[in-house]
This record gives structure tokens, C-alpha cells and sequence, in this order.
């Protein structure tokens, strides 16, 4: 075990997947002799050389149909995104190509690609640099969708989407790179070498996906989220003074519904937090999911806590990130039968 951010737990999965796997194959804007924006490839180039490891022309379309036709060739590409905000001119390509082509060909040919990206928030990256933009990925049928929150589910989901037959969205909480945010931009940075969660194997493992994880154990309200949000969450039961039930989905698809139906029947009460705009994000789709598996299990309305429906300011960074006082406020109400 070695003590790890995510960053590089993150890189220790490629340098891991390059090592066992000669088809493996990472390349995007910045990624070779840069080592990536966040430093998440830093290295990889010197060890497997130009060929595995290359630097693209800023041309996401162009990066993700490299990326499907090495696919569909029996390689396994990895690629960056350098901000998710940046991956809609490669929308056509992930979603109508690789989401399609296992489909399409009536199982003649997969997909087994990962788009990589950093997502959402809290680092004052204004409009163009914070989105969260994973329902836009949920509701494309043919589509893995990963969100991990700590360095070692980090390493270990992304080896899982790698040795994944079928294309992944593996979307990156950068807020969380370097360590857990509990919310309150202006303390003291937490680093992931004092958190349990740091503790990663140097060597091969994997998370599956499709399998949330329960961070506390609650009995009074469930609250579902992922990413940043897991510690946000975490900071805002203590401050509401409630016996909840934190569950990191990790994978949004596919969905781990059984072991979100077994909390909400245990508590009775559901709280949905994401940092994604409200309208049409994925908690709608998790509110959808709860009522009807646990409808009559339910003592009170779900709640929600997400972004605003506006794009993401700069100036008033911290009224639009979901805060706890947000979220305690929604607990509370939840518990109010």
C-alpha cells in the first residue's frame, strides 16, 4: 500500500493497465510530454514511449473517433478530455459511434474505450471550466458512467473501465484531486495523505462497477450522492445533528438500485444531493428510481440539493456550490414527517 491523491492513483492505474496490457493505449491534449493539465499521465510517455502514450491536436471529435476506431480494432484507448466542458464537440462521436457500435454490428464488434475528464467545481474555474455535465452521458443507452470520490476507488474503477468491454464516461471530481472538500473554501486544504481513503495498492486491483459504496451507516434518511459531494454531505450531517445513511453511488450507470432500495426501506427518508444544475440532472432520475422501488416505504418527500439552473459564475463561485447549510437544511426538512 502506498499513500496516493487521486492524481496519482489515477496515473498508477494507466501505468498499471500499459504494463499488463501491450493494447492499451492513452493519448489526448497535453497528455505525453506534458504529463496532462493535472499531472495525471506525467511520466507515462518516458516509460512506453510516443506510441502508447502521444499528445492530440486540441480537437476533442477528432480525439474520441481516433479513440472508436482503435476501438473496434481490439485496442483499448484511454483518453483525456482536458475539461469536461470540452467534450461536446466529441458528443456526435460518443454518442452516436461508440455508444452504438456493440448495437449496430449485432455484437460483431465493441467499444472497450474511456474518456477520461475532470468535472464540476470550487476551484475558480468560472463558466467554461466547472460544469457537471454527466446526465448528458446517462441518458445515452450504450454508456458507462463512473464519478469516484477517493484515490483508491479512483485507480480501481478506472482499471475496471479500462478492462471494460463497452465505452466509459470516467468523469474526475477535480475539486477532490489533491484531498477531500468538506465545503468551506476559505479553511485549511485537507490533503489525502492523512485520509484513510489515501491507502492504495501499488499493484493491480479493480472496483466493480455498478456498485455504490456506504460511507456512513444511518437509520434515520438516506442521502444519495457522489464526488465532491460525498464530503460536503458528510460535513453537513454533522452540522444537522442527523443519524444519516451517506451512500457514494460511484457508478451512476449502471446504477447499484439494490443497495439504494435497501437504505431508503431501512430509513424512510431520501435526500438526492448533486453539484450538476437541478433541471434534468441525475437526481431527477435517482428521485424517479426511489418512488418507484420504495414508495410505500417512503415517511416524507424526497429532497434535493443541486446547482442552480444558471451557468456556473465566477465572481459568486460559493452561492451557486452546493453548501452544507444547503444540505443540512434539507435534512432537517426530511426528517420533518
Amino acid at each position: 500500500m502506498a499513500r496516493m491523491s487521486m492524481i496519482e492513483a489515477l496515473r498508477s492505474a494507466m501505468d498499471v493497465a500499459l504494463e499488463r496490457d501491450p493494447g492499451v493505449i492513452v493519448f489526448g491534449e497535453d497528455v505525453g510530454y506534458f504529463g496532462g493539465v493535472f499531472r495525471c499521465t506525467a511520466g507515462l510517455q518516458s516509460k512506453y514511449g510516443e506510441e502508447r502514450v502521444f499528445d492530440t491536436p486540441i480537437n476533442e471529435s477528432a480525439i474520441v473517433g481516433l479513440a472508436v476506431g482503435m476501438a473496434a480494432q481490439g485496442m483499448k484507448p484511454c483518453v483525456e478530455i482536458q475539461f469536461a466542458d470540452y467534450v461536446f464537440p466529441a458528443y456526435d462521436q460518443i454518442t452516436q459511434e461508440a455508444a452504438r457500435l456493440r448495437h449496430r454490428s449485432n455484437g460483431q464488434f465493441t467499444c472497450p474505450m474511456v474518456v477520461r475528464m475532470p468535472t464540476g467545481g470550487g476551484i475558480f474555474g468560472g463558466q467554461t471550466h466547472s460544469q457537471s455535465p454527466e446526465a448528458l452521458f446517462t441518458h445515452v443507452a450504450g454508456l458507462k458512467v463512473v464519478i469516484p470520490a477517493t484515490p483508491y476507488d479512483a485507480k480501481g474503477l478506472l482499471i475496471a473501465a479500462i478492462e471494460d468491454p463497452d465505452p466509459v464516461i470516467f468523469l474526475e471530481p477535480k475539486r477532490i484531486y489533491n484531498g477531500p472538500f468538506y465545503g468551506d473554501h476559505s479553511g485549511k486544504s485537507v490533503s489525502w495523505a492523512t485520509h484513510p481513503a489515501g491507502e492504495v495498492p501499488e499493484e493491480h486491483y479493480s472496483v466493480p462497477l455498478g456498485k455504490a459504496s456506504v460511507v456512513r451507516e444511518g437509520a434515520d434518511v438516506t442521502v444519495l450522492t457522489y464526488g465532491t459531494m460525498v464530503y460536503v454531505t458528510e460535513a453537513a450531517v454533522k452540522e444537522a445533528g442527523v443519524d444519516a445513511e451517506i451512500i457514494d453511488l460511484r457508478s451512476l450507470l449502471p446504477l447499484d438500485l439494490e443497495t439504494i432500495r435497501r437504505s431508503v426501506e431501512k430509513t424512510g427518508r431520501c435526500v438526492v444531493v448533486h453539484e450538476a444544475t437541478r433541471t434534468s440532472g441525475f437526481g431527477a432520475e435517482l428521485i424517479a428510481e426511489v418512488q418507484e422501488a420504495c414508495f410505500w416505504h417512503l415517511r416524507s418527500p424526497i429532497q434535493r440539493i443541486a446547482g442552480w439552473d444558471a451557468p456556473y459564475p465566477h465572481a459568486q463561485e460559493w452561492d451557486y456550490f452546493p453548501s452544507t447549510e444547503r444540505i443540512a437544511r434539507a435534512l432537517t426538512k426530511a426528517m420533518e414527517d
